[in-house]
């Protein structure tokens, strides 16, 4: 299905729909800013607390309330611990909820993760900190916490020194069984990044599309909590056997760059399909790294994934005229509890929304459902830039802005 012929561009300010309803929006106290961290609670009163992480500051993490997602509430909100840094992402499981905290300056005290307490989710509580502060650190960029005794993240390291300052962050496990004294359990990075390394460092991407052979996204599932499912933004997919996690060992590596403009993201495995859904983060304005893809994977022998189709796309022509990002960024990951699909993938694709699709034919992916917000009041692009999505087990579909659009709670209709 295809995006109706018109001048988006020209109706930026209206909502565009298939087979999506809005349920609600809530601007979240005017702190928008919402960053990839995106995570449900139940908490031992009954309630569905959605705790979001702040991509900018001020403000930390925010909860709200969607136990009705007609009527959400805000029932708490954070402030940063300190100034130049964000909290893009974080987890919540039972009531220990995990936040990632970036600095934008090298070796700030304030980069690592932090652990609250939030069994009164009103008065989230410090439980500790852990420091990755010092020497070429900026701290965590994402986390990954759904098994409530090991966090992989991604983050720099006060003993890790990059040869190139791109590759800062590399793929961290923290256990935290005792959650007031966590401890690191391993570590990798692809090997030739780190001075000192024996392999000769990776070739480099073209000067104007270098950002970087860092992880992004370090997904382990209940089903495999051996191996970890990571996209490695310029090194493309790599899959690790985390059997001992004190030596992480890769088991594959595929990278679409060259001649795709790289940027991998998110990894998402589909176990009972053997397939891997693959997203690419678009990082410039008005498509200028198009395209940026999901793509399909074969992942029926694990050291070979093997392309066999990408997500069809809205019109470049239209979207890339409208202000911000488009392309595809952040997937549903499928996280235990949430909903859980092997056939209905959705995805954010900042001014193009969020969108979903059909793979039950694999070879021939279909679009199925898609909501673009109008662009919100003082909108800095003057479209809506969607970052996020997150499907509850109600099949809900919660998404928000990275600017000023906040929170929206959708119905899917297929």
């Amino acid at each position: 299905m295809s995006t109706p012929t018109i001048d988006l561009q020209a109706h930026a300010d209206r909502p565009m729909a298939l087979n999506m309803t809005l349920l609600s929006q809530h601007e979240l106290g005017g702190y928008g800013g919402m960053g990839e961290g995106m995570s449900m609670q139940r908490a031992k009163d009954g309630r569905r607390i959605l705790w979001l992480a702040h991509e900018t500051g001020p403000k930390n993490f925010t909860g709200v309330d969607v136990t009705d997602p007609r009527a959400p509430k805000l029932v708490a909100q954070t402030e940063l611990p300190g100034p130049r840094m964000r909290s893009n992402s974080l987890d919540v499981v039972g009531s220990t909820l995990a936040v990632a905290y970036q600095t934008s300056a090298k070796g700030a005290k304030e980069a690592g993760i932090e652990l609250f307490d939030v069994s009164v989710p009103e008065k989230p509580r410090s439980i500790c900190f852990f420091s990755c502060a010092g020497g070429e650190s900026r701290g965590v960029h994402q986390l990954w916490f759904v098994d409530g005794e090991y966090i992989h993240f991604s983050g720099g390291a006060p003993d890790f020194v990059p040869r190139n300052p791109k590759d800062d962050q590399i793929y961290r496990i923290l256990d935290v069984r005792n959650p007031a004294k966590p401890e690191e359990a391993g570590r990798w990075w692809l090997p030739g990044l780190a001075e000192g390394d024996a392999e000769p460092a990776p070739q480099r991407h073209p000067k104007d599309s270098d950002a970087g052979f860092r992880p992004h996204n370090t997904n382990v599932y209940p089903e495999r909590p051996d191996r970890c499912y990571v996209g490695y933004i310029d090194g493309g997919v790599i899959v690790l056997d985390i059997a001992d996690k004190a030596r992480p060992k890769m088991l594959c590596h595929w990278d679409p760059s060259p001649p795709y403009p790289g940027f991998t993201h998110t990894v998402l495995p589909i176990f009972d399909r053997n397939l891997l859904v693959v997203s690419d983060e678009s990082i410039r304005d008005n498509a200028g790294d198009w395209p940026k893809l999901v793509w399909v994977l074969d992942y029926r022998h694990e050291s070979n994934p093997v392309p066999i189709s990408t997500f069809p796309k809205a019109s470049r022509e239209a979207f890339s005229r409208r202000g911000g990002r488009f392309g595809a960024h952040n997937l549903h990951e499928n996280q235990p509890g949430a909903f859980r699909s092997s056939n209905i993938i959705l995805g954010t694709f900042f001014n193009g929304g969020v969108r979903a699709f059909d793979i039950s034919d694999p070879y021939r992916p279909e679009e199925v459902a898609y909501y673009v917000p109008a662009a919100p009041k003082l909108a800095p692009t003057g479209a809506i830039q969607l970052n996020d999505v997150y499907v509850d087990d109600r099949g809900v579909v919660f998404t928000m802005d990275r600017h000023v659009g906040g929170l929206y709670a959708l119905e899917m209709t297929l």
